[in-house]
């Protein structure tokens, strides 16, 4: 009996190939998320590394509608930095309008980063529970192949009214790959959770850190005028 991945294919059952083939397709699911959310946490990086200076000698400078009008624009959306400035502003202003004193207008400033920072920290970790799900699920679910295996082992067995090496090779050789595929599938998807969920805290501190700046910055301007 040959045991190459073609030939074990093959002598598998129905049931461990379905196994398998779940598998396989939860961990293209597991790379496609990781391949995917890199892609945006590239965009919001890349975007930020251009605005933030930008926005920042707009303040300095204390032209705030024309800091609130770049970091609105459609384009910069993509970015965690401007989305955060631009909320805290927005908020600011209405505050304004709204006659409130400077320091309820810094409070709802502060808020509304903060807002603006949960938003897209959720935006960011959007996919991620589906990969911790499939890194969790499995080896369970090759469990559940290693079970199909077991039982065609005994099958032959019974086939052959034999006990012998021969009798149950081929369940055993299927129970152990169904196994190893799964904690194989997890452990992907696991590093792609972690690493991912890495990733996902730096811009949390990154935009908690603009919106403590953006607070400090309407701080300076309420003792300024006041």
């Amino acid at each position: 009996m040959e045991f190459g991945l073609v030939q074990m294919w093959n002598q598998m059952g129905m049931l461990a190939k379905g196994v398998a083939i779940l598998l396989f397709f939860l961990s293209i699911v597991s790379i496609y998320l990781f391949i995917e959310r890199q892609l945006v946490y590239a965009k919001a990086r890349n975007k930020s590394k251009k605005i933030a200076p930008v926005l920042a000698g707009m303040l300095k400078r204390g032209q705030i509608q024309e800091a609130l009008k770049l970091s609105s624009k459609k384009e910069n959306k993509g970015s965690h930095l401007a989305r955060v400035t631009a909320a805290g502003i927005k908020e600011f202003l209405e505050g304004e309008e709204h006659k409130l004193s400077l320091e309820e207008q810094v409070e709802t400033a502060r808020r509304g980063c903060e807002r603006a920072s949960v938003i897209f920290t959720q935006e960011l970790k959007r996919g991620l529970n589906t990969i911790a799900t499939i890194a969790t699920s499995s080896p369970f679910i090759g469990l559940f192949g290693t079970i199909a295996g077991i039982i065609n082992a005994f099958r032959g067995m019974a086939e052959t009214q034999s006990g012998g090496i021969g009798a149950v090779s081929q369940g055993i050789a299927e129970a152990l790959l169904t196994t190893a595929f799964g904690i194989g599938v997890a452990i992907i998807a696991l590093w792609c959770y972690n690493f991912l969920s890495t990733r996902v805290e730096v811009y949390a501190a990154e935009m908690s850190n603009t919106a403590s700046e953006i607070t400090d910055f309407f701080i300076r301007k309420a003792e300024s005028e006041g």
